[in-house]
């Protein structure tokens, strides 16, 4: 059984132990014998233990720095939600082609703020800006929240402040299965729990450090069982030999372990493997050894927001993705809503 993360090393700001969650976390740490480092800000994390560039970015994976967040203003989300919740950042998952990890670029330690109240607060402003109209709070766009929470039980905090809200729903994906301690959340049905899900080769070949297939969709069932509206991600699909084996397995499995009465509003978002020039650079050379497919020769050019394009599958291959998760999803989820493919 894969265990729930734990630090290896802890860096706390000084203004961390102003809050409760603060002073709580570093008596945890300090009764396991974690080593605790102060830093003043995690922009002054540095000298992380290693000699190389590939021992020093294990190490920051494992690395937790127990924080405020000061800016209280909120990324966009969309079109998954209108804002992005800041409740962490970085992941102790080591996803080889992951985004976050050109866009944590040499700080790939994890992050985790302490000053709750005054997220929510500013949340809230949010929500009262815009009511009557909703407004979804996305919690996973710079982390994998559900990594850490039973560290901190900030996202269960979170799932319960949202509950409590007529005009707010909150939403986030995980790839990891420990979710127990969420299960007794009070979320009054207005949390969508999202799981990352992927054909057994790409969990083994590119996914380390996280659940494996038959946990997260055992957990999945849990969560259904736990009243939450779900959710699924397959992403990145991800075109290798026997894909359309794996994947219809991987429905299959989902379609036998699931509840009946989490198939009435499940939804799917399908995200096709893609990869920027900047991205290839940092997979390299943080993952040296990966059998990842990165040649721009075999893709399609597709010219992105912010004028940074990206390699995706040619418009062949994309519509053979399509017609297979149409075709399959629609057998096995007929009621299910097909949010996107891209």
């Amino acid at each position: 059984m894969m265990k729930p993360f734990y630090p290896q090393l802890v860096y706390i700001e000084p203004r961390a132990l102003e809050y409760p969650l603060g002073r709580e976390l570093k008596a945890k740490f300090e009764k396991e014998g974690v080593e605790i480092r102060q830093t003043t800000s995690h922009n002054q994390v540095r000298n992380l233990p290693g000699d190389t560039h590939l021992q020093k970015y294990r190490k920051a994976k494992s690395t937790l720095v127990v924080g405020v967040r000061k800016t209280l203003s909120f990324d966009s989300s969309k079109p998954s939600a209108e804002y992005a919740i800041p409740l962490a950042t970085g992941c102790m998952g080591h996803c080889h082609y992951c985004y976050l990890q050109t866009t944590m670029g040499s700080k790939p330690y994890i992050r985790t703020y302490v000053n709750l109240e005054e997220i929510f607060e500013a949340a809230d402003k949010y929500v009262e800006e815009r009511a009557p109209e909703i407004t979804r709070f996305e919690a996973s766009c710079t982390s994998d929240i559900v990594g850490i929470d039973h560290l901190t039980h900030t996202l269960k905090k979170t799932i319960e402040h949202i509950g409590q809200s007529e005009h707010a729903l909150l939403r986030f994906v995980t790839k990891f299965h420990h979710v127990d301690h969420l299960l007794d959340a009070n979320h009054n049905g207005r949390t969508r729990f999202r799981f990352s899900i992927n054909a057994p080769f790409v969990i083994k070949n590119f996914e380390p450090g996280t659940s494996p297939l038959d946990l997260r969709i055992e957990a999945a069932a849990k969560v259904a069982k736990a009243g939450f509206p779900l959710g699924f991600i397959i992403a990145p699909i991800y075109i290798h030999e026997g894909w359309e084996d794996g994947y219809l397995g991987m429905l299959q499995h989902l379609s036998e372990t699931l509840p009946s009465s989490a198939t009435d509003d499940l939804t799917f978002e399908l995200i096709q493997h893609r990869f920027t020039k900047p991205a290839k650079r940092v997979i390299e050379q943080n993952y040296p050894m990966t059998k990842l497919e990165l040649e721009e020769e075999k893709r399609k050019y597709k010219w992105g927001r912010y004028g940074i394009g990206k390699y995706v599958y040619q418009t062949d291959e994309q519509e053979k993705i399509k017609e297979f998760f149409s075709k399959h999803l629609s057998e096995y989820f007929p009621e299910a809503n097909i949010e996107y493919f891209t």
